[in-house]
């Protein structure tokens, strides 16, 4: 599977999103953090983070006994240059000369 294709897919689910959103509020959680903030076995939130990890989103690193979970934005990023940066350039460049032509009227 091409890594953007992993990525949509891993963004696709909302509770994917919802775990995305608590590592990017505090990175660094345990699974059973992660786990206390859903109403879902322990083996859903696990399978969960194991496709975002397989689309690169997250991260592991263990700490003791810990499994600690980060988030990477490098992939979202990627998605961001390839997928929307270049379809909103002309609306920008369109309200960039409409400024110019305004303020060469004014």
């Amino acid at each position: 599977m091409i890594d953007d294709d992993r990525v949509f897919k891993a963004l696709a689910d909302p509770t994917r999103r919802f775990l995305l959103d608590r590592l990017f509020a505090r990175d660094g959680r345990t699974l059973s953090e992660l786990e206390s903030e859903l109403e879902m076995t322990r083996f859903g939130v696990m399978k969960h983070l194991r496709v975002l990890a397989d689309a690169d989103l997250v991260v592991t690193r263990r700490s003791g006994r810990e499994k600690l979970h980060f988030l990477n934005p490098v992939p979202i990023r990627l998605i961001y240059d390839r997928w929307i940066d270049k379809y909103t350039e002309r609306q920008v460049s369109a309200l960039a000369d409409l400024k110019s032509e305004l303020e060469k009227q004014a």
